[in-house]
């Protein structure tokens, strides 16, 4: 009897069960993918190009051949050129995660470019200055600006949602999918290919060098450009226990209050580098082993931390004692301009915000971001839909909380495995596999999201080898290319990287 009554338990669970899968809604029909062609002329570098652009979507698919993500792209080729194989492809992606690819694409690389007040000056409301870039590559090199799922107009397709995509690996295998599909169907295989991120952008192109290179069918890099990069987080989680980004992010507090004129014998100095390379010197040696050392440190050490810091930095001598010598990103950028009543900015530390509370421990927003992002995202829609032909009721993200909110930062089988994410040992490992693999690196002075010194940091472990590493710094922010003058210095200095003289 207790047989009977189980089985039947078991059957009437199985019908429901069925009953529950017929009545599940299935996916919606996967539309066919929109792609925009259109043919351009422009002239860039003082000469005369005629290219094609293609803007669309490029369906991936799964093991079963259904489709599992649209990838939205801009692709830009010159077609007045010979089509020779020697020709650079650039597959460029700005970072987040949760970022399209419009700060690169309209701020250094595209054919139009969102032109800003040099001198950090706050940006209004409509109508924005895009003018056409006269400075862009595509004399010299086609590029291709992906927006990875989430972002843009990049989406999920069928039975997949957006966490299946929202993590570094998950990230990762899918953009080198996309490379791999477009080298395919566009036949550049034996072209030269060079990968461009910004921000976390530098860390999935640390992850692509990885998922690209490795293993057979490998496909083969000429190099990679890091601009404002993160590739060690160990350099820039400020998190219990981690001495290491107070060390790194030191030389740009110092770098910051250098331009707000808030230290003392400014003069002394006969340029900002020379400035910084005192800093650098005292955060390697005094102020890290005073943070070594911890309550060991004798007094006359910790006094010694005390003075270089206030002197370097501007901080009262009593905030940063009170401070236990440790002040995060977050509290400097309140802390440094307080008695005048302004905050500076994170992704740009010459900007100047005011909140309405002087007494808070962090500022109310960003002032370098609310100053650029309406004009940015002004530019792209309007771009798409005039120049390109992209007209769609849909919103375009530039920016994507949903997606930073659930990445996956997982990169190894266990949290304690992986420890901080690391992508420079796939970087460097790339270069022992490829001599021909080379690496350029743009630091901005006044960033504060992504620190020149912990770039350094980052670049003299793993085993890089320096020889094939071009390291370049401009008086701006994260994106300094905001600024016209290191906007002119970083597009000559790309050029003489994929292009040399």
């Amino acid at each position: 009897m207790l047989k009977q009554l189980t089985l039947g338990l078991l059957l009437t669970a199985a019908t429901a069960l069925a009953q529950a899968e017929d009545t599940k809604t299935p996916p919606a029909p996967v539309a066919d993918p929109q792609v925009s062609v259109s043919e351009h002329k422009g002239k860039f570098h003082g000469d005369t190009v005629k290219y094609r652009v293609t803007a669309g979507d490029t369906y991936l698919k799964d093991d079963k051949g259904n489709p599992k993500a649209s990838i939205f792209s801009i692709a830009y080729t010159r077609t007045d050129a010979d089509n020779s194989p020697a020709r650079p492809l650039l597959f460029v992606f700005n970072g987040g995660p949760g970022s399209s690819s419009v700060w690169l694409h309209m701020g250094i690389f595209g054919p139009k470019r969102v032109v800003l007040p040099s001198d950090a000056e706050r940006v209004g409301a409509a109508p924005f200055t895009v003018e056409d870039n006269r400075l862009s590559l595509l004399d010299v090199a086609d590029m291709v600006f992906i927006d990875p799922v989430g972002t843009g107009y990049s989406k999920p397709l069928g039975e997949y949602e957006g966490k299946a995509f929202w993590g570094v690996k998950e990230d990762a295998e899918t953009l080198a999918e996309f490379i791999r599909v477009y080298i395919t169907q566009h036949q550049r295989w034996n072209s030269p290919k060079y990968l461009a991120g910004e921000s976390y952008g530098t860390t999935r192109a640390g992850a692509l060098v990885r998922e690209l290179q490795e293993g057979w069918g490998s496909i083969d890099l000429n190099g990679v450009l890091l601009i404002s990069s993160i590739l060690d987080f160990q350099t820039g989680d400020f998190t219990e226990g981690n001495d290491t980004p107070y060390i790194t992010f030191l030389p740009t507090y110092a770098a910051t209050a250098w331009y707000h004129n808030a230290i003392a014998n400014k003069d002394q100095w006969s340029s900002l580098e020379a400035f910084l390379q005192d800093v650098r010197q005292f955060a390697l040696e005094d102020y890290a082993t005073v943070l070594l050392k911890g309550a060991l440190a004798s007094e006359a050490q910790v006094n010694n931390v005390v003075d270089k810091l206030h002197r370097f930095t501007g901080l009262k001598p009593d905030y940063i004692r009170q401070s236990n010598l440790r002040v995060n990103e977050f509290l400097f950028m309140k802390e440094l301009l307080r008695d005048r009543g302004q905050v500076v900015g994170r992704l740009d530390s010459r900007y100047l915000g005011e909140d309405a509370s002087i007494v808070r421990e962090r500022f109310e927003a960003d002032p370098s971001s609310y100053a650029i992002d309406g004009a940015y995202t002004a530019a792209i829609q309007a771009y798409l839909a005039a120049d390109l032909n992209v007209q769609r009721e849909e919103p375009y993200h530039i920016l994507s909380g949903e997606v930073f909110m659930n990445w996956n930062w997982l990169y190894a089988r266990t949290a304690r495995e992986q420890g901080f994410l690391n992508v420079t040992p796939f970087i460097a490992k790339g270069m022992r596999q490829n001599k021909d693999f080379r690496v350029f690196v743009a630091n901005g002075y006044y960033d504060l999201a992504t620190p020149f010194f912990a770039t350094e940091h980052s670049m003299n472990h793993h085993g890089i080898d320096l020889e094939r590493v071009t390291m370049k710094y401009y008086e701006a922010g994260h994106m300094m290319y905001i600024h016209q003058p290191s906007l002119e210095a970083l597009v000559q200095d790309i050029r003489d990287f994929i292009v040399p003289r």
